[in-house]
C-alpha cells in the first residue's frame, strides 16, 4: 500500500468553504447542533452548482470519507491539535486498523470525534448514530447537564469529556478498551468537522503516529511513521495548537483532568460546576489496569534519540560534562527561553556552516553548528532549536522540533522545560516527562 498526501487547498479560504453551522444560538454565538457541509449553496448562500471554490477544497475530503465508509483502513486528518488517525467509531474491523497502523496496545482507549452536537446525542441515545433524527434526540437532552458550561464555553475546541457508554453502545468495543465509558470530542477545525460530516458516523481517532513516537503536527509526519500502514493522509497545513486536547471527567466527584491539554485547570475552573476540578494525571496506572484516558499509561511522544529534560530550576543549561565521554555524537538543544544559545554549551560556527529549516509552518528553524570540547576541540555536532519564551507557541512547535532534529540525526536531545502551571504549561511538561529517557531536577 503506498500512502498518499492530499493537500486540501484551504489557503485563503474561510470555513464556509467546507461548511457551515445551521443556525445561531440567542447569544449569537454559532449553534453546535448542526454542522452542514457546503454543497450546492456558495459561501454567500446563493443556490447554484456547487461552489468551485468549494469544489476543490472538498473533492479530496470526500475521497477520504469515501474509504472510511468502505474500508478498515484509518484515514489520517489535521484537527486544530495534532494529526488523527480517524475509522468508523462503529465498526470493529475499522477500529481495528487503527491499532494495527500505529502498533497501540488494545488497553489504550480512543477518542471519538463528532461533528455537532446531533451525532453525539445520537451516540448518547443507544440509538443508531447515523439514522436516529434531531427531533427524536432533542426530546431530552441526553448530555450530562454538568458539561453543558464546557461546551458552550470550548466546544469546538482541544477539550475531551469522558461520557458513560449507553447499552446497548453503537460503539465498537475496541474503541473503549472494555471500559463503561467513552471520550468524545467536537474539533474546532472545520475539516475535521466536515469529514467527519461526510463520513457520516463518529471517527474515533487518536494521534496519527506510531505507537510512542511524538504526536504530528505536519502530514509529513504522518507519512514518515505510517508509511505503507494507511492510505490517505488529508495535508491542512500545520496545526495550531500542537498538543493533544484535554481531558475531563465531570462525572465524578469533585470532576476531574486526565489528562492536560489545549484548555488550562484554571479556564475549566472558570465554568459552573467546574470551580473545584482537581488534577488526575499524576495518578500512577498499575500492571493491568486499564487507563481512564489515552496517554495516562504508556510511554509516549518519545523520538528514536535520548531525550533528557532539565525541569525549571534545574540549572541554567547543560554542561559541557553532560556529553563529556559521549564521542563526537550530534547533541540537539530544544530552548524555551531561558538558556542561552546552544543551552551555554560551547559551539563554533552555529548559523554559518549551515542553517536547516525546520517545519516552517511551525514556528522554529534549526540551527546547525560544530561542538566544541573544554579544550575547544571538535566534540561532535550541535543542532540548536529556540521556540521562544511564550508556553503556546512552545507547545506548537514542541512535537515537530522532536521530529526535526530527530530526522537530522540527534544521538541526545536535551530539552529546556517550562514552568508547570494550570495552563498550557502542564500539557507541555506532561508529554515532555513522558517522552524524557532521563529527568534533571
Amino acid at each position: 500500500m503506498k500512502t498518499r498526501i492530499l493537500k486540501v487547498p484551504l489557503a485563503g479560504k474561510d470555513d464556509a468553504a467546507l461548511g457551515r453551522w445551521a443556525s445561531t444560538a440567542p447569544d449569537g454565538r454559532p449553534d453546535l447542533t448542526t454542522w452542514e457541509v457546503t454543497t450546492t449553496a456558495t459561501a454567500t448562500g446563493t443556490d447554484t452548482d456547487t461552489d468551485p471554490d468549494s469544489a476543490a477544497v472538498l473533492a479530496p475530503l470526500h475521497e477520504a470519507a469515501h474509504l472510511l465508509r468502505t474500508t478498515a483502513v484509518p484515514v489520517a486528518f489535521p484537527t486544530e491539535t495534532v494529526y488523527g488517525l480517524g475509522a468508523d467509531a462503529t465498526r470493529s474491523a475499522a477500529v481495528r486498523g487503527i491499532y494495527a497502523a500505529k502498533g497501540r496496545p488494545s488497553d489504550n482507549p480512543l477518542i471519538v470525534h463528532v461533528s455537532d452536537l446531533t451525532m453525539l446525542r445520537r451516540l448518547l441515545s443507544s440509538s443508531s448514530p447515523t439514522t436516529t433524527s434531531p427531533e427524536e434526540v432533542d426530546e431530552r437532552d441526553v448530555i450530562p447537564a454538568i458539561y453543558h458550561p464546557l461546551i458552550t464555553r470550548f466546544w469546538p475546541g482541544p477539550l475531551t469529556i469522558l461520557l458513560p457508554l449507553p447499552s446497548p453502545s453503537p460503539l465498537a468495543s475496541e474503541v473503549t478498551a472494555s471500559l463503561r465509558s467513552f471520550g468524545a470530542r467536537m474539533p474546532a477545525s472545520a475539516l475535521a468537522r466536515t469529514l467527519i460530516a461526510l463520513s457520516g458516523t463518529p471517527l474515533a481517532a487518536p494521534s496519527a503516529n506510531a505507537s510512542t513516537r511524538p504526536s504530528p503536527t505536519a502530514a509529513r509526519h504522518v507519512r514518515d511513521d505510517l508509511e505503507g500502514k494507511i492510505e490517505v493522509v488529508l495535508d491542512g497545513g500545520a496545526c495550531e495548537v500542537g498538543v493533544e486536547s484535554t481531558v475531563v471527567d465531570g462525572m465524578c466527584e469533585p470532576p476531574v483532568v486526565l489528562r492536560p491539554g489545549g484548555v488550562g485547570i484554571e479556564e475549566l475552573r472558570g465554568c459552573r460546576g467546574w470551580e473545584g476540578v482537581q488534577r488526575a494525571y499524576g495518578e500512577e496506572i498499575k500492571k493491568g489496569e486499564v487507563p481512564r484516558a489515552p496517554g495516562m499509561k504508556y510511554k509516549h511522544y518519545s523520538p528514536r534519540a535520548r531525550v533528557v529534560l532539565c525541569e525549571v530550576g534545574g540549572g541554567k543549561g547543560v554542561g559541557v560534562g553532560d556529553v563529556k565521554g559521549e564521542g563526537k555524537e550530534t547533541v540537539g538543544v530544544i530552548r524555551t527561553g531561558g538558556w542561552a544559545v546552544a543551552g551555554g554549551l560551547r559551539y563554533a560556527g552555529l548559523g554559518e556552516t549551515g542553517q536547516v529549516n525546520g517545519e516552517g509552518d511551525a514556528g522554529f528553524v534549526v540551527k546547525e553548528g560544530v561542538l566544541l570540547g573544554e579544550d575547544g576541540s571538535e566534540a561532535g555536532r550541535l543542532l540548536d532549536v529556540d521556540l521562544g519564551g511564550d508556553v503556546k507557541g512552545v507547545a506548537h512547535g514542541l512535537f515537530a522540533a522532536l521530529r526535526e532534529l530527530d530526522r537530522l540525526g540527534a544521538d541526545v536531545i536535551f530539552v529546556e522545560g517550562v514552568s508547570d502551571g494550570d495552563d498550557i504549561a502542564a500539557a507541555v511538561m506532561n508529554r515532555l516527562r513522558k517522552a524524557a529517557s532521563e529527568i534533571r531536577a
